[in-house]
């Protein structure tokens, strides 16, 4: 989850600096909503796939592990094909975009069991 979220922390800031000072140029103002939106959503996602990596380096969570690969995954099929929807206008990438939303909410959700089930542990050892 860390080497995910360096590298989708180092892919967020390169390709925002990209989009402000080269594509802003050369893309309409839809795909720049495009590819703003989807940097939107891998920047708080990346964070919240670091935030799950620190919490598993003190207590390993089945569910926080598969938050975490779900929210990567969503990462991955959300922003990514907003970018190519952006950048190649092929109209297949239009389907892609909600399935990676889907894995964000999935990813939410375990998530919240893993934080839940993290807290009923600590009640029963008070």
């Amino acid at each position: 989850m860390l080497i995910f979220a360096a590298i989708s922390g180092f892919v967020f800031v390169a390709l925002g600096a990209f989009g402000a000072h080269v594509l802003k140029d050369t893309l309409g103002a839809n795909e720049m909503a495009w590819i703003r939106t989807g940097l939107e959503y891998q920047g708080f996602h990346t964070l919240a796939i670091l935030a799950l990596a620190v919490a598993m380096q003190n207590r390993a969570s089945l569910w926080f592990y598969w938050s975490g690969a779900l929210l990567a995954l969503g990462t991955v099929l959300f922003s990514g094909s907003l970018y190519c929807l952006a950048l190649s206008h092929l109209k297949i990438w239009a389907y892609v975009t909600p399935i990676g939303g889907m894995c964000f909410l999935i990813g939410w959700v375990l998530m919240l069991i893993g934080a839940l089930r993290l807290r009923k542990k600590a009640e029963r050892h008070e």
